[in-house]
């Protein structure tokens, strides 16, 4: 420091003096009181200049100025104070003048900056303040630059593009981007930048410095912009507002995203493929699906991603925390957005309409895939096959199929599934959890979609129609089995026999009567069967339910397909007809039947002799005389038949029939 304030003190210096390091105490007081005064000089010198400039009137009003009056006494008290004790002369003649900081380590050959300095990093002093605002400042061509924001006056013009700003140095940042140049470089990565702050800013991510603190919580961050920001979270403050609708937000930059969504404006262009986007960071997020590159990488495991957003939701998966709660129920999330999403739930709001018909929806994304109806547009398409999809998680998970991969599995028994959806809908059998009820009857379902479909049964609404015939259903499956009709298509086949069939469902239950398993057993008797619809079915034979009942009769039944039979008696109508004979009936199983009559075929064999039957209740009926088992007794006198018919002949007698 000595040296630095002997330095300033030469006439004449000579850079390539090698200054003695050792000084006798004598000496070193004079250098401190001779660099004092001469520093008094010049702050002197400068607050004179300023009030001399402060009576010319210059570009700027002086009305819209107001300096602090300096204390000129104080000032000339201890310029006679010090002058006292000078015992050396100052030689103004110097070729070069360098001007040292008493206080720290700058030093600068212009005597204004080094005042400049002074006032701001270590006297504090603001003396220029802004009539119209609280806005104050150290030198009067900063005041004259926020007064631009005032007046609206933008004179620094690009002359390439319509770019105007209040600052020169704004306007050479901004040549910039027409030039491409990027001076200040980072000496640890690539990293290149337009500005000596933002390199500072950029340094930051690499000694991991944030100095610019809350002094209400926590938070610490590397900009000061960013701090202002969270400040308004405590405040509660959006001093940006829209001028066309109520919106309102913390900065600046949203309020110009805002202001995209009212005049449509894409600025932000793909010079790949046709995508355009109001963000510049949106087409920086973009350009990565073009490069495959995902920079963001999780440190526990192998999760990559294009976006530091992803990164961070991906993370509360390994540490299990959810911040967002909802104030209503205990749902709790990992992202605002999703928070948001959820609180609209509670308040039924759709905000998100389409333009061509009445949907509407809450979240954005929904719309989207919505929209997707109207243009028949599937833009993820899969590179193995030929599938094509409205969304990239549906295409994901058809690409488990190639792979045959199965990630979400259950810890309770061995299932496993490709989707996590599908996963908690199974973890409801283990729980019996059943948490879609109906609002009208007692049904409860552990699937949302079940209960939709629950629902047209109350509403008799059926959405679902054929464009071929007039078929409509409640149910898509119903109506995709439906085109299977039509089309002749049976994409299901049996891998042990010739068997095919329209759904995979159908198909299922086939392959089980090759393998003789029927793991649906009744609670009450031996009964089992190989599939839950069969054994919903039988379980009505204990309780006596008969769900099914006829508007026109009293007639009633454990099963739908027993009231559709007992339908055609009232209307008439059969439909089958057999293409050899005259014979037609109302329901294609007792055609396939009939057809056997001519064929001479007899699939139901007897196990004990040789008898063949052409259907399963003929064979039955012939088993129960190998048993001498007769089930059909008269209620009237001890005498028992083995088959229902011959019970029925019986029964004449008694009435007289």
């Amino acid at each position: 420091m000595l040296q630095f304030k002997l330095l300033n003190l030469l006439p004449k210096i000579d850079l390539s003096i090698t200054l003695n390091p050792i000084a006798c105490n004598r000496c070193v007081i004079a250098i401190e009181e001779i660099y004092e005064f001469k520093q008094l000089c010049i702050q002197t010198e400068t607050t004179v200049r300023n009030l001399q400039q402060d009576v010319i009137k210059e570009e700027l009003q002086t009305d819209n100025i107001k300096v602090e009056p300096s204390n000129l006494q104080i000032i000339g008290d201890n310029f006679l104070k010090i002058s006292k004790n000078v015992r050396v002369c100052i030689d103004d003649s110097s070729k070069i003048e360098l001007h040292y900081c008493y206080n720290c380590n700058f030093n600068t050959n212009k005597k204004t900056i080094l005042i400049q300095h002074l006032q701001v990093r270590h006297t504090g002093r603001k003396p220029f303040n802004c009539n119209i605002c609280d806005y104050c400042c150290t030198t009067k061509s900063k005041l004259k630059i926020h007064m631009r924001r005032h007046s609206g006056e933008k004179p620094y013009k690009c002359n390439l593009c319509d770019y105007c700003s209040t600052q020169i140095q704004q306007l050479k940042r901004h040549m910039r981007k027409h030039t491409g140049e990027k001076p200040f470089k980072c000496d640890i990565c690539d990293y290149s930048c337009t500005t000596k702050s933002y390199l500072k800013i950029h340094m930051r991510t690499h000694t991991s410095e944030k100095p610019f603190k809350c002094n209400i919580c926590d938070y610490c961050s590397s900009q000061i912009q960013q701090l202002k920001r969270h400040m308004y979270k405590h405040t509660g403050e959006n001093p940006f507002k829209c001028n066309l609708c109520d919106y309102s937000c913390t900065t600046k930059s949203y309020l110009k995203m805002h202001m995209h969504t009212h005049t449509s404006e894409k600025p932000f262009k793909c010079n790949i493929c046709d995508y355009c986007c109001s963000m510049k960071s949106k087409l920086k997020i973009h350009m990565l699906k073009h490069t495959g590159e995902k920079p963001y990488k999780c440190n526990m495991c192998d999760y990559c991603s294009s976006q530091i957003q992803q990164l961070k939701r991906h993370m509360h998966k390994h540490t299990g925390e959810k911040p967002f709660k909802c104030n209503i129920c205990d749902y709790s999330c990992t992202t605002k957005s999703y928070l948001k999403i959820h609180m609209r739930t509670h308040t039924s709001e759709k905000p998100f309409k389409c333009n061509i018909c009445d949907y509407c929806s809450s979240q954005i994304q929904q719309l989207k895939r919505h929209m997707y109806k109207h243009t028949g547009e599937n833009p993820f398409k899969c590179n193995i096959c030929d599938y094509s999809c409205t969304t990239e998680s549906y295409l994901k998970i058809h690409t488990r199929t190639h792979t045959s991969e199965k990630p979400f599995k259950c810890n309770v028994c061995d299932y496993c599934c490709t989707i996590k959806s599908k996963l908690k809908i199974h973890m409801r059998k283990h729980t019996g959890e059943k948490p879609y009820k109906c609002k009208i009857c007692d049904y409860c379902s552990s699937q949302i979609q079940q209960l939709k479909r629950h629902m047209h049964k109350h509403t008799g609404e059926k959405p679902f129609k054929c464009n071929i015939c007039n078929y409509c259903s409640n149910q898509m499956a119903n109506l995709k089995k439906h085109i299977h009709k039509h089309n002749g298509d049976k994409p299901f086949k049996c891998n042990i026999c010739d068997y095919c069939c329209t759904t995979k469902s159908d198909l299922k239950m086939h392959i089980s009567r090759h393998t003789d398993i029927k793991p649906f057993k009744c609670t009450i008797c031996d009964y089992c069967c190989n599939t839950k619809s069969y054994l919903k079915i039988h379980i009505r034979t204990h309780t006596i339910e008969k769900p099914f009942k006829c508007n026109i009769c009293d007639y009633c039944s454990n099963q739908m397909t027993n009231l559709k039979r007992h339908m055609y008696k009232h209307s008439g109508e059969k439909t089958f007809k057999c293409n050899i004979c005259d014979y037609c009936c109302s329901i294609k199983p007792y055609l396939k039947i009939h057809m056997r009559t001519h064929t001479g075929e007899k699939p139901f064999k007897c196990n004990v002799c040789n008898h063949g039957c052409n259907q399963l209740a003929n064979l039955k009926k012939h088993m129960r005389k190998h048993a001498a088992e007769k089930l059909f007794k008269c209620n009237i006198c001890d005498y028992c038949y083995n088959t229902k018919s011959d019970l029925r002949v019986h029964m004449r007698m008694h009435t007289g029939e």
